[in-house]
């Protein structure tokens, strides 16, 4: 093949994609609650070790392909969009304005907004430091966000303590700053009150995500369950306010089994809202578009919320990769995100009316009827039902490659 000239590429990627197959229009994806982070589609490629490798986009392009696509929902964090010498004054209130003409102009609902308590070097010690006037700046930003979200008609406010925690061993006094950072969380929630009341709304679901490591060297909230613990300290003054946004790869990352994590979640009540991505146990997060390395990991993850009807968002919280373009990131990137995740919905509720599948739960669940009082009587009458296990396990990956609709290959 000769060189692809530049301005055809585009032309070359675009009959690819259509060949590909598979595609939802965007009618039937905003069907799925799904929603699309600013800060997704607007990651320029840069990292620790990488340069950008795209030009940025601002909220009124984000917002406009996202409608294209099918995406019905948009997440922001507050410096996503406001400069943050911008918060509290009045051109926070004229990018306000614009990003609500943008949404209505487009059709698309705001979900979720989140502070960044991470990036800026206020927030060097994390955003509940030692120093009080960080951390009262700290509790003023995350009202303030709280009072973004009702503005724009956000029903969820995400948290990420992703810097609370040190670089040093003893730097810091563990309980001293979680006892701190609940204090923010509580202004938070007092201040969703309040502005919920004014405004004639509904409080929003604050959520909490975990993540194990980076960037803080030794992070005090890791993982979803230490999250679930904090929340039950009697630290929070409305723990009922506070619950959950898990990372898919975040529970992946420490080697954790996601869908167990889940469970536990689910137990709790506290299963408010779901970052959706891909990527590698052990390794750091690399935010891959879901489906793209685990599919029958997420087809089980999906079953799961499917049986305990969830109902929350399902968030694209990816970065397309620094290979792809400006253009190919709405081209090509997120609207196979969302078919993937899709495809990978349905799939589960496929494995829930399977006839295998629920006749191999069931006759588990009835046993081989050995004497309770007796080990090896139990032990005999399970003996061949238990190699059900494997055989569940073989089915959910003949649903996984459509081999229960009789796909095979020729050898």
């Amino acid at each position: 093949m000769k060189p692809i000239p530049a301005a055809k590429q585009p032309a070359l990627v675009s009959r690819l994609i259509k060949a590909c197959g598979g595609a939802y229009s965007p009618k039937q994806r905003r069907k799925y609650f799904l929603t699309g982070p600013q800060w997704a589609a607007a990651y320029e490629g840069h990292a620790l070790f990488h340069a950008p490798t795209r030009s940025p986009i601002g909220y009124e392009d984000v917002i406009r392909e996202y409608s294209k696509i099918g995406i019905g929902h948009w997440a922001t964090h507050d410096t996503d969009v406001y400069p943050a010498d911008a918060l509290g004054t009045d051109r926070q209130d004229e990018i306000t304005a614009g990003i609500k003409k943008a949404l209505k102009k487009h059709g698309l609902q705001c979900s979720m907004v989140t502070t960044e308590t991470f990036h800026h070097a206020v927030f060097a010690a994390s955003p509940a430091a030692e120093a009080p006037e960080v951390r009262e700046y700290a509790r003023w930003r995350l009202a303030n966000t709280v009072r973004i979200g009702h503005e724009l008609g956000a029903q969820y406010c995400v948290y990420w303590p992703g810097s609370l925690g040190y670089q040093v061993q003893g730097a810091v006094e563990e309980t001293n700053t979680l006892k701190w950072f609940a204090e923010g969380l509580n202004a938070a929630c007092e201040a969703d009150i309040a502005a919920a009341k004014e405004k004639g709304r509904p409080t929003l679901k604050h959520c909490l995500e975990a993540k194990p490591f980076e960037p803080a060297a030794q992070i005090l909230l890791p993982t979803s369950d230490a999250m679930i613990a904090f929340i039950s300290s009697g630290l929070l003054k409305h723990p009922d306010m506070v619950g959950l946004n898990p990372e898919y790869l975040h529970e992946l990352m420490w080697g954790a089994a996601v869908r167990a994590a889940l469970a536990r979640v689910l137990l709790c009540g506290k299963l408010f809202h779901f970052d959706i991505n891909d990527g590698y146990p052990l390794k750091h997060d690399v935010d891959i578009g879901v489906g793209l390395v685990n599919p029958l990991d997420w087809l089980n993850v999906l079953v799961l919320l499917r049986n305990h009807n969830y109902e929350g968002p399902f968030n694209l919280d990816y970065k397309p990769p620094r290979t792809t373009s400006n253009w190919g990131v709405f081209a090509v990137s997120f609207p196979t995100a969302v078919d993937r995740f899709i495809t990978l919905w349905e799939m589960a509720g496929e494995v829930a009316s399977d006839p295998v599948i629920s006749q191999a739960y069931d006759a588990l669940r009835a046993g081989g009827g050995g004497d309770p009082r007796d080990p090896k009587s139990i032990v005999e009458a399970n003996r061949e039902l238990l190699n059900l296990h494997e055989l569940i396990g073989h089915r959910l990956f003949q649903i996984l490659v459509g081999a229960h609709r009789g796909r095979t290959y020729s050898v």
